[in-house]
């Protein structure tokens, strides 16, 4: 499994990174109640950010059925991430439409982008293959690279999860990795009373 560090090894800078993120945070009235999940994808956005990368970042957020729900908007999501981050973090209000291209055309080195909730596209949890592999598409075309730090997702056969990864070179984040270690250690060399 190729990791994070594979990835910043190879170079990051000027080079556009789609990181699949699970920022589905319990929201009140569009306030963030616990943070929790947006912090654990901090450490590896940081070290994209600091590889002078051009980060995507895409997740859903609650289940709206396929279509634009102003409840279950990402936006207090890229408002609190640009606190944590102490940066600006651009939000595209829509998932792969005219104002996710232009987000993340103009991004620069070391930026950040936030798309709209993944699930306001039909594509993205389609039982159509064909469907979900065109919005697949659409998101590949947002980047050279793909990094799963979603690990709360990793077994969903979504296109942001599953056909994405497809297309693009593909790598483990932190977060995956971290998890992924509790379960060897689980599984493989589980502490004996």
């Amino acid at each position: 499994m190729r990791t994070l560090d594979d990835l910043l090894a190879e170079g990051v800078t000027s080079r556009r990174v789609l990181v699949r993120a699970d920022l589905n945070v319990p929201l009140d009235s569009g306030r963030i109640t616990d943070d929790g999940r947006i912090r654990a994808v901090l450490p590896t956005l940081r070290a994209l950010l600091k590889g002078g990368a051009r980060v995507v970042v895409c997740s859903h957020l609650g289940r709206p059925k396929g279509a634009p729900d102003p409840k279950y908007s990402l936006a207090p999501v890229a408002a609190r991430l640009g606190a944590l981050l102490d940066t600006d973090v651009a939000f595209a209000s829509d998932t792969v439409g005219e104002s996710a291209r232009s987000t993340v055309s103009g991004l620069a080195d070391g930026g950040l982008a936030l798309l709209e909730n993944l699930r306001f596209n039909p594509g993205e949890t389609s039982k159509d293959e064909a469907e979900r592999a065109a919005f697949a598409g659409q998101l590949a075309a947002f980047a050279d690279a793909y990094v799963d730090d979603a690990f709360g997702a990793v077994h969903r056969k979504h296109a942001s999860v599953y056909d994405v990864a497809r297309l693009l070179p593909r790598y483990a984040g932190g977060l995956v990795l971290r998890e992924v270690e509790v379960l060897r250690k689980l599984t493989e060399q589980p502490e004996r009373p």
